[in-house]
């Protein structure tokens, strides 16, 4: 963090500056980045923007998935009073793009380069009609274990790489007393392993046609009744207290030896290293079971259409800052996360940082990348919600999956 003091980034943001050299840069930036790792990370992009001298408004909205600042932001636009910049990403952007709310980035983007640092993946999610409306932050993981290592040697156990070895391991775990899966009980935590357990029963290809395509058949077929077989048996590993349970919460469960599994994306590595831990040492990260595959969320700032020379000349600084290569080091190591930027030298990164990143170029490559349904990177709100409703209902009640694949059927169809 202290090289983030002074001086750092004025390189980064001189010829904004001089560009508008009356201009004050003033931010007002909505997110929900408000646990501990999170916190961290967004503090060191403030940080960057007063270093550059300007004024940053924080606006922070509790709630991991976003769900809860969908809202705030919504009820804002609404009544004319935008913020700055806004954490949105995958269809949202483009939605709000649609709708003639967000700014053009063009000219930032021209000076930066964008094109020839931003992977084309990414480039497709920030731009509308071949136009820059948004800033990627990074790239996470969602098809992660957090693993603590010393309830798996309780039990002589080895990382599971199939679903079956996962509930054997998981048995073994619970009748020793030790709680297997730490979890969350909130619809998008559901969501987030229902759909590590889709790439890891179906593959890839199954992946793209049920969560991407919404493809009928995919959606009804004998492979999701098993998903949500899967699913089943995972909601016998969790502790009672899970309902409503945040996700970092969870994960400091792993930390302390509360449990042994935790299944999110790779923004809980944060988590670990605000807490000093140290991968391979104490704690595991391995991909979830199953086929092999990249499950992409990548967290984004929208920029909104705002008046005042202050916070257009704030927006300016505020891209240039994010895609600047010393930040896109600094906060993605507090983060968890991979650089949005191809360009990055990851040998200053944990071995986590690593394997994601070689695991991302490995599915580029075989065309197992996919993106996250339950991050809102895949498809839009309202058929992302009739997932969240239908996967929620069945994990915790005693629905079949047979009904629970029907029900799916017709909460997606019904959303489109």
């Amino acid at each position: 963090m202290n090289m983030l003091k002074g001086t750092l980034f004025a390189s980064a943001a001189l010829g904004l500056a001089a560009a508008t050299p009356a201009a004050a840069q003033t931010a007002e930036v909505l997110h929900y980045w408000t646990s501990g790792g999170e916190a961290a990370a967004v503090a060191s992009l403030r940080e960057a923007f007063e270093a550059a001298g300007g004024t940053w408004i924080d606006s922070p909205i509790a709630g991991g998935g976003g769900d809860a600042q969908a809202t705030v932001l919504r009820s804002r636009v609404l009544a004319g009073d935008p913020p700055t910049a806004v954490q949105i990403k995958g269809p949202n952007i483009q939605d709000w793009a649609e709708a003639g709310s967000l700014a053009n980035l063009d000219e930032v983007a021209a000076q930066e380069h964008w094109d020839d640092i931003l992977p084309p993946l990414l480039r497709d999610i920030v731009t509308y009609e071949d136009h820059y409306v948004a800033v990627p932050v990074n790239i996470h993981r969602v098809n992660w274990m957090w693993i603590n290592p010393e309830l798996l040697a309780q039990v002589d156990a080895e990382v599971p790489t199939t679903w079956e070895e996962f509930n054997e391991v998981a048995t073994r775990l619970q009748d020793a007393g030790i709680t297997p899966l730490a979890h969350g009980g909130q619809p998008w935590q559901d969501a987030t392993v229902f759909e590590t357990v889709v790439l890891g029963i179906g593959g890839p290809d199954f992946y793209r046609a049920a969560l991407v395509d919404l493809d009928p058949d995919a959606l009804t077929s004998d492979t999701m009744i098993e998903v949500f077989d899967q699913m089943r048996t995972l909601r016998g590993f969790v502790d009672d207290n899970f309902p409503g349970r945040d996700w970092n919460l969870a994960t400091r469960m792993v930390m302390n030896g509360e449990a042994a599994f935790q299944i999110m994306g790779d923004w809980a590595k944060g988590e670990f290293a605000a807490a000093g831990l140290e991968p391979g040492t104490d704690y595991v990260c391995a991909p979830t079971p199953g086929a092999s595959g990249y499950i992409l969320n990548s967290d984004s700032f929208a920029f909104f259409n705002v008046e005042g020379e202050d916070r257009i000349a704030g927006q300016n600084l505020l891209a240039s800052l994010i895609l600047g290569p010393e930040f896109q080091e600094t906060f993605n190591l507090l983060k968890g996360s991979i650089p949005a930027r191809n360009d990055i030298d990851m040998s200053g990164f944990d071995a986590c940082a690593q394997q994601s990143a070689e695991d991302l170029a490995a599915a580029v490559a075989d065309d197992s990348l996919v993106p996250s349904m339950a991050h809102e990177i895949a498809i839009p709100r309202a058929p992302r919600g009739a997932f969240l409703d239908v996967v929620t209902e069945h994990f915790n009640s005693d629905m079949s999956s047979e009904e629970a694949v029907e029900r799916l059927l017709e909460e997606v169809e019904l959303a489109q």
